[in-house]
């Protein structure tokens, strides 16, 4: 057989499945997963969605957690032709809503233990017709105008021949929501096209082969944890599946039992680590690799970690949603440039230009821009967001990433991270939305203004500080804002800080003074 270059997302996994069957190619729950069994049980849901009417394009929305399921589902949709869409576990009630609306979602898939968000969040779909869920189906059938479907059924099905659509590379394979400035989350539009050029670009400049265990902490909501499945299936390697990286005991065990090489994660995972190591030596010396994004990674961190993986190349990088990667630091280079975020992945070019679109000297500030076939087609219904941040390219036709955030380059063609020029908040790995944690505070009794700032942090990127002034009318304290914050938002969103304040610093034109309030945060940090 022709050794046919991979060109649609799903081609990874028919073609990992037909050169090692029998490998095992998901670890989740103590349980192994050959190969095989994944292409069989995601055949199987993709029949079935062709079943149930879904044509190419269609969106199919999956609320699970990290888990054998979630990823079945991932390839079953992308098989069936399908648009797939993975959401958060910790998401609420009123943002699920809002996300499967927004998509135009046909198809749910979750799981029974999230029914206390998803049953209030599917009452008022217009386009959803089935919700197919693992675990005790019975308990949310309450949804009577939907079709219930039992995956562990689903995916057990017999065999039947079904024709299924015709995908080519430019048809639209996920919608990858993240927040936005708006206070509700953008859909990232990508193609198949622009999913597997990125996911071998990454993997040529990771040095990943198909001998590679592939550690996974992060959600695959986040494109930083879902390109971890597809670069393992894509090399036909391993992925050892974790729930979370909040019980550090349990991933410190399962990398003593499974012997991963990869170690993915962000700089909140690798603090606990270097806190954990200071209190008990800890070293995993079958650790070949470790990667870091989603913040910046300080370069006291470096010593530390190497002491934790002695044998490990560390790979230091900066990416966007709408892009997934844009440059990485050669490992070699690690304690040389610690600053740096390195160069454009392969296949790729980065350049700065000032506000008013000139180029940019060596040394001096400039906004990022990114070229090539990874950047995403535009947000989900959304225009006037997408020609924000695609602009005019360098070809007829062709549009580039603008950043909107601040870098410098030095004489070596090295970018060194310098400052956002948005509001969003990245903490912990995620992005955060200060609009969406202001509505929710703002809907306590008695407060009167909310700002929401995230402020740098060398743990967690930045830190949440919620500063809230009251009217009066009712009681209002740090507990009661926290309690509320909890209820209704997730955990990487809950403020880390409250304060209360008389009065608000406003600007001439009667706004809020963030930039005001932070000087006053970092007069407080001083003093302290």
């Amino acid at each position: 057989m022709l050794n046919i270059p991979q060109r649609l997302l799903g081609e990874a996994l028919l073609k990992s499945a037909r050169n090692h069957p029998d490998k095992t190619a998901v670890i989740a729950k103590g349980i192994s997963y050959s190969y095989a069994q994944i292409k069989l049980s995601a055949e199987n849901l993709a029949r079935h969605l062709k079943e149930a009417g879904i044509v190419k394009g269609d969106r199919v929305a999956i609320y699970i957690e990290n888990s054998w399921e979630a990823i079945v589902s991932i390839y079953g949709t992308t098989l069936s032709g399908a648009v797939f869409l993975v959401i958060n576990p910790q998401t609420k009630s009123d943002k699920l809503n809002y996300i499967l609306n927004d998509s135009g979602a046909r198809i749910l898939i979750t799981t029974a233990i999230l029914r206390n968000e998803f049953v209030p969040a599917a009452e008022d779909l217009k386009e959803l017709q089935e919700i197919i869920v693992y675990g005790e189906l019975e308990k949310v059938e309450s949804l009577s105008q939907f079709r219930f479907s039992n995956f562990e059924e689903v995916i057990s099905k017999s065999e039947s021949k079904v024709d299924f659509p015709n995908i080519i590379p430019n048809d639209l394979a996920a919608l990858i929501y993240t927040s936005g400035s708006t206070g509700f989350p953008k859909g990232v539009m990508m193609t198949h096209q622009s999913m597997v050029f990125a996911s071998w670009s990454l993997i040529q400049y990771l040095r990943l082969n198909e001998n590679e265990r592939i550690v996974l902490l992060l959600p695959l909501a986040f494109d930083y944890g879902l390109y971890q499945l597809l670069m393992s299936v894509t090399i036909g390697g391993t992925l050892i599946v974790e729930q979370s990286f909040i019980f550090l005991a349990s991933i410190f065990e399962n990398i003593e039992k499974y012997k991963p090489t990869v170690f993915p994660g962000v700089p909140t995972i690798y603090a606990m680590m270097i806190a954990s190591n200071k209190k008990e030596r800890i070293s995993f010396e079958c650790i070949q690799k470790i990667t870091s994004t989603a913040a910046d990674l300080p370069a006291e961190f470096m010593p530390d970690l190497q002491k934790i993986f002695p044998n490990a190349l560390i790979f230091k990088m900066y990416g966007l949603t709408e892009c997934k990667r844009v440059c990485y630091l050669e490992p070699e280079l690690i304690n040389e440039r610690p600053q740096s975020v390195g160069k454009a992945i392969p296949g790729t070019e980065v350049f700065l230009l000032s506000p008013e679109g000139n180029s940019v000297p060596v040394g001096e500030p400039g906004i990022l821009h990114i070229r090539g076939p990874h950047v995403m087609l535009g947000y989900w219904n959304n225009e006037r967001l997408s020609k924000e941040m695609l602009k005019p390219g360098k070809l007829p036709g062709e549009r580039i990433l603008c950043s909107n955030d601040w870098f410098k380059v030095d004489e070596d063609g090295l970018l060194y991270f310098l400052g956002r020029n948005d509001d969003i908040i990245k903490t912990r790995g995620e992005k955060v939305s200060p609009i969406e944690v202001e509505n929710v505070i703002y809907s306590i009794e008695g407060v009167k203004e909310v700002a929401i700032l995230g402020i740098p942090d060398k743990v967690m990127g930045e830190s949440i500080v919620a500063i809230i002034t009251t009217d009066g009318t009712a009681q209002v304290n740090e507990k009661i804002v926290h309690r509320k914050c909890l209820s209704q938002l997730e955990s990487f969103m809950v403020p880390g800080k409250i304060v209360i304040l008389n009065e608000m610093p406003k600007s001439s034109n009667g706004k809020i003074d963030k930039k005001e309030l932070k000087k006053m945060l970092q007069n407080e940090t001083d003093k302290n």
